[in-house]
């Protein structure tokens, strides 16, 4: 089903973008122009299938993983699916992505402790049946809210 947003509604999302934890119901309804209880309300809607969780932002080397690795795979189309959602299951992998177009249609990010950590994952995913195309360590990663829910509605 798909969700119609009203200004509100985009207002909300791009507040809890921005910092879900520390945003009251208050302080966005003073935002978005509207009470806390209505506030509260679209969320729990917005729960409903538009906010699928909270997440935090975590600096993994500071968490002691010294590699943070994007990892560019090729996979048959039709095993596309399932080896990506084998690929979740080694250490280190933190997230999966499945590509609808091109031949680099997965790509993995995942972290390490250390070389021998980022060997053994990079190993574990070839005997999947990946093929990996490239892989890079990411030296930065930059975040933003997506512009289109509601920045313009209000002054930061």
């Amino acid at each position: 089903m798909v969700h119609s947003l009203d200004d509100v509604d985009r207002g909300i999302l791009h507040l809890l973008q921005e910092n879900a934890r520390g945003a009251t119901a208050g302080d966005m309804a003073d935002m978005v122009g509207t009470s806390a209880s209505t506030v509260r309300n679209r969320i729990e809607y917005l729960e409903q299938g538009v906010i699928r969780g909270y997440h935090p932002e975590i600096d993994y080397e500071e968490a002691g993983f010294e590699l943070h690795l994007f990892i560019v795979c090729r996979a048959p189309v039709v095993k596309r699916a399932e080896l990506a959602q084998e690929a979740l299951e080694f250490p280190g992998v933190i997230n999966v992505r499945e590509m609808t177009t091109g031949t680099h249609n997965v790509h993995i990010e995942s972290v390490a402790v250390d070389s021998e950590m980022a060997d053994e994952t990079l190993t574990g995913i070839e005997n999947l049946g990946l093929e990996i195309v490239s892989s890079q360590v990411i030296k930065e990663y930059h975040v933003q809210p997506f512009d289109h829910f509601g920045q313009d509605l209000f002054e930061d």
